[in-house]
Protein backbone atom coordinates (compact mmCIF):
# COMPACT_ATOMS: atom_id res chain seq x y z
CA UNK A 1 0.00 0.00 0.00
CA UNK A 2 2.92 2.30 0.71
CA UNK A 3 4.43 2.06 -2.70
CA UNK A 4 0.89 2.02 -4.36
CA UNK A 5 -0.45 4.87 -2.97
CA UNK A 6 2.33 7.66 -3.20
CA UNK A 7 2.63 6.52 -7.02
CA UNK A 8 -0.58 7.00 -7.37
CA UNK A 9 -0.57 10.84 -5.83
CA UNK A 10 2.50 11.31 -8.29
CA UNK A 11 1.03 9.91 -11.05
CA UNK A 12 -2.18 11.83 -10.76
CA UNK A 13 0.00 14.55 -11.40
CA UNK A 14 1.16 13.18 -14.92
CA UNK A 15 -0.54 11.71 -17.61
CA UNK A 16 -1.55 8.02 -19.08
CA UNK A 17 -3.15 6.22 -22.04
CA UNK A 18 -5.89 3.93 -22.53
CA UNK A 19 -8.99 4.04 -25.66
CA UNK A 20 -12.01 6.08 -25.39
CA UNK A 21 -15.47 6.42 -26.97
CA UNK A 22 -16.31 10.39 -27.10
CA UNK A 23 -18.33 10.26 -30.49
CA UNK A 24 -17.69 9.99 -34.09
CA UNK A 25 -18.27 13.35 -35.22
CA UNK A 26 -15.45 14.50 -38.27
CA UNK A 27 -13.77 17.69 -36.71
CA UNK A 28 -14.06 20.90 -38.44
CA UNK A 29 -11.75 23.15 -39.96
CA UNK A 30 -12.65 25.52 -36.69
CA UNK A 31 -10.06 28.17 -35.37
CA UNK A 32 -8.31 27.20 -32.22
CA UNK A 33 -9.91 29.85 -30.36
CA UNK A 34 -13.24 28.21 -31.34
CA UNK A 35 -12.72 24.33 -30.33
CA UNK A 36 -10.64 25.75 -26.78
CA UNK A 37 -13.68 27.99 -25.82
CA UNK A 38 -16.49 25.15 -26.82
CA UNK A 39 -13.93 22.73 -24.45
CA UNK A 40 -13.78 24.99 -21.97
CA UNK A 41 -17.32 25.54 -21.53
CA UNK A 42 -18.10 21.60 -21.00
CA UNK A 43 -15.89 21.89 -17.91
CA UNK A 44 -17.24 20.71 -14.04
CA UNK A 45 -17.83 23.64 -12.13
CA UNK A 46 -18.65 22.71 -8.76
CA UNK A 47 -18.06 23.47 -4.89
CA UNK A 48 -16.93 20.00 -3.41
CA UNK A 49 -17.09 16.84 -4.80
CA UNK A 50 -17.15 13.50 -3.11
CA UNK A 51 -16.96 10.03 -4.50
CA UNK A 52 -15.39 6.64 -4.92
CA UNK A 53 -12.18 5.37 -7.01
CA UNK A 54 -11.73 1.60 -7.84
CA UNK A 55 -7.92 1.89 -8.97
CA UNK A 56 -6.10 -0.38 -10.79
CA UNK A 57 -2.10 -0.34 -10.36
CA UNK A 58 -0.01 -2.37 -12.99
CA UNK A 59 3.68 -2.12 -12.60
CA UNK A 60 7.01 -3.98 -14.16
CA UNK A 61 7.09 -6.25 -11.26
CA UNK A 62 3.34 -6.60 -10.15
CA UNK A 63 -0.17 -5.08 -9.96
CA UNK A 64 -2.75 -4.61 -7.16
CA UNK A 65 -6.11 -3.42 -7.20
CA UNK A 66 -7.67 -0.21 -4.09
CA UNK A 67 -10.81 1.38 -3.58
CA UNK A 68 -10.23 5.19 -2.55
CA UNK A 69 -12.53 7.59 -0.70
CA UNK A 70 -12.30 10.62 -2.96
CA UNK A 71 -13.55 14.21 -1.35
CA UNK A 72 -12.04 17.72 -3.37
CA UNK A 73 -13.81 21.46 -2.52
CA UNK A 74 -12.62 23.27 -5.78
CA UNK A 75 -9.26 25.12 -5.60
CA UNK A 76 -8.55 24.33 -1.91
CA UNK A 77 -8.00 20.51 -1.11
CA UNK A 78 -8.18 17.43 -2.79
CA UNK A 79 -8.38 14.58 0.31
CA UNK A 80 -7.95 10.90 -0.66
CA UNK A 81 -8.28 8.04 2.06
CA UNK A 82 -7.91 4.22 1.23
CA UNK A 83 -9.47 1.74 4.04
CA UNK A 84 -10.05 -2.07 4.73
CA UNK A 85 -12.49 -3.17 7.30
CA UNK A 86 -13.08 0.02 8.91
CA UNK A 87 -9.34 0.66 9.17
CA UNK A 88 -7.44 3.63 7.69
CA UNK A 89 -4.08 2.24 5.75
CA UNK A 90 -3.20 5.45 3.85
CA UNK A 91 -4.24 8.76 3.72
CA UNK A 92 -3.45 11.82 2.14
CA UNK A 93 -4.03 16.24 2.20
CA UNK A 94 -3.18 18.00 -0.63
CA UNK A 95 -3.84 22.06 -0.92
CA UNK A 96 -1.97 24.85 -3.13
CA UNK A 97 0.71 25.07 -0.60
CA UNK A 98 1.00 21.72 1.09
CA UNK A 99 1.00 18.03 0.83
CA UNK A 100 0.46 15.13 3.18
CA UNK A 101 0.37 11.79 3.40
CA UNK A 102 0.72 8.90 5.83
CA UNK A 103 0.65 4.76 5.84
CA UNK A 104 -0.50 2.83 8.58
CA UNK A 105 1.22 -0.52 7.41
CA UNK A 106 4.63 0.66 7.09
CA UNK A 107 4.11 3.57 9.36
CA UNK A 108 5.13 6.58 7.85
CA UNK A 109 4.54 9.74 6.51
CA UNK A 110 4.89 12.96 4.21
CA UNK A 111 4.44 16.50 4.97
CA UNK A 112 5.92 18.83 2.67
CA UNK A 113 4.90 20.78 -0.70
CA UNK A 114 4.80 20.22 -4.36
CA UNK A 115 8.68 21.68 -4.42
CA UNK A 116 9.71 18.36 -2.84
CA UNK A 117 7.28 16.10 -4.82
CA UNK A 118 9.07 18.16 -8.27
CA UNK A 119 12.07 17.52 -7.00
CA UNK A 120 11.43 13.86 -6.17
CA UNK A 121 9.48 13.19 -10.08
CA UNK A 122 11.64 15.52 -11.97
CA UNK A 123 8.99 17.72 -13.31
CA UNK A 124 7.05 21.01 -12.07
CA UNK A 125 3.61 20.03 -10.57
CA UNK A 126 0.72 22.06 -8.53
CA UNK A 127 -1.83 21.71 -6.90
CA UNK A 128 -3.91 23.23 -9.95
CA UNK A 129 -2.38 20.55 -12.36
CA UNK A 130 -3.80 18.07 -10.06
CA UNK A 131 -7.10 19.15 -9.87
CA UNK A 132 -7.15 19.90 -13.44
CA UNK A 133 -6.11 16.18 -14.65
CA UNK A 134 -9.04 14.69 -11.71
CA UNK A 135 -11.66 16.96 -13.91
CA UNK A 136 -10.84 16.13 -17.93
CA UNK A 137 -9.22 19.51 -17.76
CA UNK A 138 -5.81 20.62 -19.30
CA UNK A 139 -3.23 20.66 -16.77
CA UNK A 140 -2.29 23.75 -18.68
CA UNK A 141 -4.50 27.00 -19.83
CA UNK A 142 -5.04 26.84 -23.15
CA UNK A 143 -6.72 30.31 -23.68
CA UNK A 144 -3.37 32.15 -23.53
CA UNK A 145 -2.84 32.09 -27.59
CA UNK A 146 0.27 29.96 -27.37
CA UNK A 147 -1.76 26.83 -29.20
CA UNK A 148 -2.80 25.87 -32.05
CA UNK A 149 -5.25 23.52 -32.84
CA UNK A 150 -5.28 20.73 -36.15
CA UNK A 151 -8.47 18.55 -36.95
CA UNK A 152 -7.08 14.82 -37.09
CA UNK A 153 -9.69 12.69 -37.61
CA UNK A 154 -12.97 13.31 -35.02
CA UNK A 155 -10.80 14.68 -32.53
CA UNK A 156 -8.79 18.08 -32.76
CA UNK A 157 -5.12 17.97 -31.78
CA UNK A 158 -3.85 20.89 -29.96
CA UNK A 159 0.07 21.79 -28.84
CA UNK A 160 1.45 24.80 -28.25
CA UNK A 161 2.84 26.98 -31.35
CA UNK A 162 6.75 26.33 -29.88
CA UNK A 163 7.18 23.13 -28.38
CA UNK A 164 8.80 22.62 -25.18
CA UNK A 165 12.75 22.78 -25.06
CA UNK A 166 12.61 19.55 -22.46
CA UNK A 167 9.24 17.81 -23.93
CA UNK A 168 6.72 17.51 -26.80
CA UNK A 169 3.14 18.54 -24.94
CA UNK A 170 -0.09 17.29 -26.70
CA UNK A 171 -3.57 17.53 -25.98
CA UNK A 172 -6.36 15.58 -28.22
CA UNK A 173 -10.39 17.26 -27.65
CA UNK A 174 -12.95 15.57 -28.93
CA UNK A 175 -15.64 16.86 -32.05
CA UNK A 176 -18.58 15.70 -30.72
CA UNK A 177 -18.42 16.98 -26.82
CA UNK A 178 -15.30 18.80 -26.97
CA UNK A 179 -14.08 16.74 -24.24
CA UNK A 180 -10.67 16.55 -23.26
CA UNK A 181 -9.80 12.67 -24.54
CA UNK A 182 -5.93 13.22 -23.50
CA UNK A 183 -3.35 14.77 -22.41
CA UNK A 184 0.45 13.55 -23.20
CA UNK A 185 3.95 14.52 -22.99
CA UNK A 186 6.95 12.73 -24.39
CA UNK A 187 10.93 12.80 -24.05
CA UNK A 188 11.92 11.36 -27.02
CA UNK A 189 15.52 11.37 -26.40
CA UNK A 190 14.86 10.01 -22.76
CA UNK A 191 12.56 7.48 -24.59
CA UNK A 192 9.93 8.71 -22.17
CA UNK A 193 6.18 9.53 -22.40
CA UNK A 194 3.36 10.36 -19.69
CA UNK A 195 -0.34 10.44 -20.78
CA UNK A 196 -3.94 10.29 -19.41
CA UNK A 197 -6.63 9.36 -21.68
CA UNK A 198 -10.01 9.95 -20.66
CA UNK A 199 -13.00 7.72 -20.98
CA UNK A 200 -16.89 8.61 -21.58
CA UNK A 201 -18.13 11.72 -19.49
CA UNK A 202 -20.92 11.52 -16.99
CA UNK A 203 -23.37 14.47 -17.50
CA UNK A 204 -24.05 16.90 -14.22
CA UNK A 205 -25.85 19.78 -14.02
CA UNK A 206 -22.46 21.32 -13.25
CA UNK A 207 -21.03 20.11 -16.12
CA UNK A 208 -19.65 16.89 -17.93
CA UNK A 209 -17.16 14.44 -15.29
CA UNK A 210 -14.79 11.69 -16.54
CA UNK A 211 -16.00 8.15 -15.42
CA UNK A 212 -12.69 7.18 -15.85
CA UNK A 213 -9.11 8.13 -15.94
CA UNK A 214 -6.20 5.95 -17.58
CA UNK A 215 -2.86 6.96 -16.63
CA UNK A 216 0.29 5.25 -18.35
CA UNK A 217 4.08 6.15 -17.52
CA UNK A 218 6.68 4.62 -20.00
CA UNK A 219 10.80 4.42 -19.61
CA UNK A 220 12.52 2.71 -21.97
CA UNK A 221 10.99 -0.59 -22.20
CA UNK A 222 9.63 -0.42 -18.65
CA UNK A 223 5.52 0.54 -18.55
CA UNK A 224 3.24 1.56 -15.37
CA UNK A 225 -0.05 1.70 -15.79
CA UNK A 226 -2.87 3.29 -12.99
CA UNK A 227 -6.28 3.26 -14.00
CA UNK A 228 -8.96 4.88 -12.39
CA UNK A 229 -12.45 4.87 -12.47
CA UNK A 230 -15.43 7.37 -10.63
CA UNK A 231 -17.98 5.70 -8.73
CA UNK A 232 -20.96 7.15 -6.32
CA UNK A 233 -20.54 10.78 -6.78
CA UNK A 234 -22.14 13.34 -5.14
CA UNK A 235 -21.66 17.07 -6.02
CA UNK A 236 -22.01 20.08 -3.52
CA UNK A 237 -22.90 18.09 -0.49
CA UNK A 238 -21.30 18.90 2.59
CA UNK A 239 -17.62 17.65 3.25
CA UNK A 240 -15.03 17.42 5.93
CA UNK A 241 -11.40 16.86 5.54
CA UNK A 242 -10.09 15.09 8.83
CA UNK A 243 -6.31 14.76 8.65
CA UNK A 244 -3.92 14.06 11.44
CA UNK A 245 -0.46 12.27 11.47
CA UNK A 246 -0.17 9.45 13.85
CA UNK A 247 2.40 10.15 16.74
CA UNK A 248 5.56 7.48 16.55
CA UNK A 249 5.45 7.36 12.31
CA UNK A 250 8.53 8.00 10.14
CA UNK A 251 8.87 10.86 7.76
CA UNK A 252 9.66 10.07 4.21
CA UNK A 253 12.84 11.31 2.55
CA UNK A 254 12.42 12.26 -0.81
Amino acid sequence: MKQLFLYILCALLLMGCKTTKTGTSSAEDLTTTKVVKASYATHFDFKTLVGRLKVRYTGPSNSQNVSLSLRMEKDKVIWLSGSFLGITLAKAKITPDHVQYYESIGGTYFDGDFALLSDFLGTALNFEQLQALLLGEPIFDLRDGQYLATPEGARYRIEPKKQQALFDLFFYISAGQFTLEQQRLKQDKESRELMVVYGDYEAYEQGLLPKAISIKAREASEITEVDIEYRNVDINVDVSFPFSIPDGYEEIKL
